[in-house]
């Protein structure tokens, strides 16, 4: 599993949105949120493209217009979040680029690709249970939802 820099900006997009809708804002306007993350504008236009499509964020136009979250925090996981900016969360390298035709093939045996596919589960299923209002409460907040001691 590669988390991608797209990864990394959708979720920094979506707690700028879920940190604004806790305080009751305005929608904001794609630059103003690129400006205020410091992240590209062309990648936050196109991320929240990705994240209106999926019904996690709405836009409104006009003058006063922009983005704000579809939902409450509670209700929008990273696991949502990463699914809508690159429509997966785990790559199965063998089922997406196979080493070889026959042995990748879904119909041949593969003692591995249960491996794979038995972690993907397990990666899904703890992203599903941080929301983001999880994110928004402090750090070691958040290592303790995810079961890690930060006494690392």
């Amino acid at each position: 599993m590669r988390v991608t820099t797209w990864t990394e900006y959708s979720l920094i997009i979506s707690l700028h949105l879920a940190k604004r809708s806790r305080t009751g804002g305005s929608p904001v306007a794609a630059r103003e949120l690129a400006d205020a993350e410091r992240l590209p504008a062309d990648y936050v236009e196109q991320i929240l493209l990705r994240l209106r499509r999926a019904g996690l964020v709405e836009s409104v136009r006009g003058a006063k217009g922009g983005y704000f979250l579809a939902r409450q925090p509670t209700a929008i996981s990273v696991h949502d979040v990463m699914s809508a900016s690159e429509h997966q969360t785990f790559e199965i390298n063998c089922e997406t680029h196979p080493v070889d035709a026959e042995r990748c093939s879904p119909g041949s045996t593969c003692s591995i690709r249960p491996v794979w596919q038995a972690l993907q589960q397990r990666v899904d299923h703890l992203l599903a249970g941080i929301s983001l209002a999880d994110l928004m409460k402090e750090e070691t907040q958040v290592q303790e939802l995810v079961g890690i001691s930060s006494a690392s």
